[in-house]
């Protein structure tokens, strides 16, 4: 229990520094000055295209559609191997398309915080916190990584799961690095992300939890 209760305690204390624009914003101003002085120490282009490649990651195209892409291969493999309840990754895969919006767009409503570059918002603009790319980013691969897991070989299933975890990191940097984000937007999705993965590792059927196999990996 003490992965979600620090998340919880950080996402609190990260809002509430937001909300009221206390010290522990220095953070993100300081990150960002040390981002800026690589940028000029170091320029290169290709490093810049990456960040913007990983901060892609995040985008609705591609996390959303490989997330139900592993919900429905997840399916597919259960119904193959005659598991019980088969057809249950798919719709947690498209619950989770439709709770991410619904966790990150109010939030950014209300806080309202304007990105590193320091425009105002505009009317009906939503703000920069937290970030949308990284909790798309790591509450989809992490789902999807969490699905395939249970119709997989274990090392099939730590690779996805250091997969979404490679991928999550890298679109926070990404963005970070860019200067898409804030470094304390990212770390508040990272902490709403683990809010939403954790009972879910938990709810959903454990591999190896009777029922019939495939890939060595329980199907029920």
């Amino acid at each position: 229990m003490a992965v979600p209760v620090v998340a919880a305690v950080l996402l609190v204390v990260v809002s509430w520094q937001v909300a009221a624009d206390g010290p522990l914003l220095g953070v993100d101003r300081s990150v960002r000055r040390a981002v800026r002085t690589a940028h000029s120490d170091v320029p290169n282009t290709l490093v810049d295209r990456l960040g913007h490649v990983l901060s892609d990651l995040g985008s609705g195209v591609p996390a959303i559609p490989v997330l139900l892409l592993a919900g429905v291969l997840a399916a597919w493999r259960g119904r193959r191997a005659g598991a019980g309840r088969w057809w249950l990754p798919l719709p947690v895969a498209a619950l989770t398309a439709g709770l991410i919006p619904l966790l990150v767009v109010p939030a950014k409503a209300v806080f309202a915080r304007p990105g590193p570059l320091g425009d105002p918002l505009t009317a009906g603009q939503w703000g920069w916190y937290p970030s949308g790319h990284t909790a798309t980013a790591t509450i989809s691969y992490g789902v999807a990584a969490l699905l395939l897991a249970r119709v997989v070989g274990p090392r099939a299933a730590r690779w996805s799961a250091a997969g979404a975890a490679l991928l999550s990191l890298g679109v926070g940097a990404g963005l970070v690095w860019s200067d898409f984000h804030w470094l304390l937007d990212v770390v508040a999705s990272w902490c709403l992300a683990v809010l939403v993965l954790w009972p879910l590792a938990r709810w959903l059927p454990r591999p190896g939890a009777g029922g019939r196999q495939a890939s060595g990996s329980s199907l029920r």
